[in-house]
């Protein structure tokens, strides 16, 4: 089939790989870009690619935890575009939907929308003329021990780390880790077992383990899956603003252990079609001369 330019690109971004490399790539998998990234790993021992950068929706993501550090919430709420996310009268909307959702402690998406709130979401869509959606909320208990959070300046990525002991600046400390690092798991045994499957397809996939006695395969495996599982728990990586230390060695200092994290990056795993505008805009010329 024929693949588009935008699709090469974000493949080339992705992986670092020739133009041509790429394009082949995605014409076996008809355009299936994590599909290709996939078979790529498997060819050539391509590392991990880069996460898309693209994302399907804008808008804010924000945090607020209790002063105790008893519990913290997190809210996504999106908008069409950037330039929306960027009004003061949406960032004024986001702040009212934390708030309701850490004063009544709501997960609930439909039940906070309710009421007052849908009334200043769908007065804002009019204002605004896009659509406004609160996408997601995550309430983070402390059960006993601490949490912390941080935001990333463009509020567009928030975290909460939740500690068993500790202060709440170091699970702040931890957090910041987490939005920069983006770990998949807290610790290792926390492995979805499909993740771990298909990393061991990769791997048994690629060129170096052709030929090799099966013992030798699996003793090769088992290093590299050691390895894969290290760097993707966020207790075994190394401490972004300390690499001799790792984040497990860092809380356990103080005397804690990461429990968990939550982590929200805006429009994460939201999908939409790219939209010629230049065709769009030329559509409706056509059209206005007809």
């Amino acid at each position: 089939m024929a693949v588009s330019a935008s699709l090469v690109k974000e493949l080339r971004e992705r992986t670092g790989l020739g133009m041509m490399e790429c394009k082949k790539a995605l014409q076996e998998v008809d355009g299936d870009v994590e599909k290709a990234i996939e078979n790529l790993r498997k060819a050539s021992g391509l590392k991990a690619a880069k996460k898309a950068d693209r994302t399907a929706a804008d808008g804010v993501v924000a945090v607020k935890v209790a002063e105790d550090g008893s519990y913290g919430v997190l809210v996504e709420v999106n908008s069409e575009t950037d330039f929306a996310a960027r009004d003061e009268n949406f960032a004024g909307f986001a702040a009212k939907v934390l708030e309701k959702a850490f004063a009544d402690k709501q997960e609930d998406v439909a039940a906070l929308r309710s009421g007052e709130l849908d009334q200043a979401r769908e007065a804002l869509v009019q204002k605004i003329g896009e659509n406004i959606g609160v996408r997601r909320v995550a309430i983070v208990e402390a059960e006993g021990g601490t949490v912390g959070a941080y935001t990333h300046s463009n509020n567009r990525i928030a975290v909460i780390t939740k500690l068993s002991a500790g202060d709440q600046e170091l699970a702040k400390e931890i957090s910041m880790h987490v939005a920069a690092v983006n770990p998949q798991v807290t610790r290792p045994e926390e492995m979805p077992e499909e993740a771990l499957q298909k990393e061991k397809d990769i791997i048994k996939a690629q060129p170096d383990m052709a030929g090799k006695p099966e013992e030798i395969v699996e003793k090769m495996m088992t290093g590299r899956i050691k390895k894969f599982l290290k760097e993707a728990s966020l207790i075994e990586q190394p401490f972004v603003k300390n690499p001799d230390q790792t984040v497990g060695q860092l809380a356990k200092e103080a005397g804690a252990e990461v429990q968990t994290f939550v982590r929200f990056e805006v429009g994460e795993g939201i999908e939409v079609a790219e939209e010629d505008f230049a065709a769009e805009v030329a559509a409706q010329v056509a059209a206005s001369k007809s």
